[in-house]
C-alpha cells in the first residue's frame, strides 16, 4: 500500500464501542456529529495527517444505535505508529467515553472490515415494566404492556434460515422494489437478560423484566432488526402470532407493518471473521 509520494501504509483493525445517543449514526456527514466523523478526526490528529483518513466499518449503524463490537479498518502511515496499545490509548484520550477503542491490531492489506466479515450479531433490550427505569432509558425500549415471552420465543423461529426480508427492511430511496432482499439468519432468540440486572427490588421477576433479543446473520438490510423486534413485541402483546409473521414474511411488502422498534434499544455486539480471527463479543 502506498500513499501519495510513496509513503508506506499500514492497515489497522480497530474494535470499538460507542454510545449511539451522542451521534447521528456511524457514517460521516458534514457538520453532523457521527461516529466515523469523530473517530476519523482523532485518527488524523494522532497520525499527524493533513486530512482525516477514510475508515471502513463492518456495519453502518443508524442514529441512536449503540455498539460493543463494531470493527473498522483504516490505513495509516507506517511510520506514525507500530504499537496497537499506544494507538488505542491515544485515540481514547480524544474520543472517550462516547467512543472507546477496545483494541487496535495491525492487519494485512487484504483485510476489509465490511467485506471480510462472515456474520454480525445484534442485541436488542426491552424493559418490560409498568414504569420506566432511568438507568435503562438510553439502552432499552420501555414497553408497559405485559409481554408473553414464550410466544415471542416461538415466533422468532419464523425468521431462522434464508428468506426474502423485504417486509422487514427499509429499502433505499430509488431502489428497485421488486429486487429481493435475501438474508440468512442463524440465530434469533429471546431471553431474560442476565447481564444487566433489573433495578427494582424483585430483581427482575414479577411484572418487571429486562428482555434480551439476540440475532445473528451474515448481513442485515436497513432497519431489519428493529422491524423484527417491533413485530415480535406485537406477538408478545397478543396482537400478532407466528403464523401471521410467516404470512408477512412471504408477502414481501411493508404495507400495514408495525413501526420498527426504537433505535436506542439496539446494539451491535460482535462481528465474526474467517481465518484471521473473531472480533471479541460483549
Amino acid at each position: 500500500m502506498e500513499q501519495g509520494a510513496g509513503a508506506a501504509l499500514q492497515r489497522w483493525r480497530l474494535l470499538i464501542a460507542y454510545d449511539g445517543a451522542a451521534f447521528r449514526g456511524f457514517a460521516a456527514q458534514p457538520e453532523i456529529p457521527t461516529v466515523a466523523g469523530a473517530l476519523s478526526q482523532a485518527l488524523g490528529r494522532t497520525a499527524r495527517l493533513k486530512e482525516p483518513p477514510l475508515i471502513t466499518c463492518a456495519g453502518r449503524t443508524d442514529a441512536g444505535v449503540h455498539a460493543r463490537g463494531q470493527v473498522v479498518h483504516v490505513d495509516l502511515p507506517a511510520a506514525s505508529t507500530s504499537d496497537g496499545v499506544w494507538l488505542a490509548r491515544a485515540l481514547n484520550r480524544q474520543v472517550a467515553p462516547e467512543i472507546v477503542v477496545r483494541r487496535a491490531d495491525p492487519v494485512g492489506e487484504d483485510f476489509d472490515a465490511r467485506r471480510s466479515a462472515t456474520a454480525r450479531s445484534y442485541r436488542y433490550l426491552v424493559w418490560n415494566a409498568p414504569a420506566p427505569d432511568p438507568l435503562l432509558a438510553r439502552l432499552a425500549w420501555h414497553v408497559r404492556d405485559p409481554l408473553d415471552l414464550s410466544s415471542m420465543r416461538a415466533a422468532s423461529d419464523v425468521f431462522l434460515g434464508t428468506h426474502d426480508f423485504r417486509s422487514f427492511c427499509r429499502r433505499p430511496v430509488g431502489s428497485d422494489a421488486a429486487r429481493p432482499l435475501v438474508r440468512r439468519v442463524t440465530t434469533a432468540r429471546w431471553s431474560l437478560d442476565q447481564g444487566l440486572e433489573a433495578t427494582d427490588a424483585d430483581g427482575g421477576t414479577g411484572d418487571t423484566r429486562l428482555l434480551r433479543f439476540e440475532i445473528t446473520a451474515a448481513s442485515f438490510c436497513h432497519q431489519m432488526v428493529r422491524s423484527l423486534v417491533g413485530s415480535l413485541v406485537e406477538v408478545g402483546r397478543g396482537r400478532e402470532n407466528a403464523a401471521g409473521l410467516m404470512e408477512r414474511l412471504r408477502a414481501v411488502t411493508r404495507h400495514r407493518m408495525p413501526d420498527p422498534a426504537p433505535a436506542h434499544g439496539l446494539c451491535l455486539v460482535s462481528v465474526t471473521y474467517g481465518p484471521d480471527g473473531l472480533a471479541p463479543s460483549a
